[in-house]
C-alpha cells in the first residue's frame, strides 16, 4: 500500500507537469526549490507535499521507460 494524498496535491502537482514538467526531476531537493518558484504555496507542508509527489511520479515515470 502506497501513501494516500488529497486530491488537491495531485491536482496541483498534475498541472505544474503539464505546465512546465521540463523543470521537475527525481529529486526532491530541486523539485522542493522549483515547486517554491512557480507557484504561491506559502505552506511549507504543502510545498513539501507537492514536490514529493512530484518526485514519485517522476521516478515511477523513469522506470516504466523503455531502454
Amino acid at each position: 500500500m502506497g501513501n494516500i494524498r488529497p486530491t488537491y496535491i495531485k491536482k496541483i502537482a498534475r498541472e505544474l507537469l503539464a505546465q512546465r514538467g521540463y523543470a521537475f526531476g527525481t529529486d526532491f531537493e530541486t523539485n522542493k526549490a522549483q515547486v517554491t518558484e512557480h507557484t504561491d504555496i506559502t505552506s511549507k507542508t504543502i510545498r513539501n507535499r507537492v514536490a514529493g509527489y512530484i518526485t514519485r511520479r517522476s521516478v515511477i515515470a523513469q522506470r516504466e521507460k523503455p531502454l
